[in-house]
């Protein structure tokens, strides 16, 4: 049996680093997701004459709310 070294505290202090880093940019991805999920909620109850105003066609605005919210 292979004997292992325990783990030093900077190898330990590294870890944590980085799993507080993945965990941080994995909510940061979820905020982005209900940000483009609520967006898109809103551009869908925009009318005619709004979508008009910023010069957004219907079909633009089809074609953004046809993408899932992960792009």
């Amino acid at each position: 049996m292979e004997r292992t070294q325990p783990i030093s505290a900077a190898q330990r202090n590294t870890c944590q680093v980085t799993c507080e880093g993945g965990l941080l940019r994995l909510f940061g991805l979820i905020a982005l997701w209900q940000q483009r999920v609520r967006t898109r909620r809103q551009l869908a109850r925009l009318d005619t004459r709004l979508l008009a105003d910023v010069n957004i066609t219907p079909s633009e605005r089809a074609e953004e709310l046809r993408k899932p919210f992960w792009r």
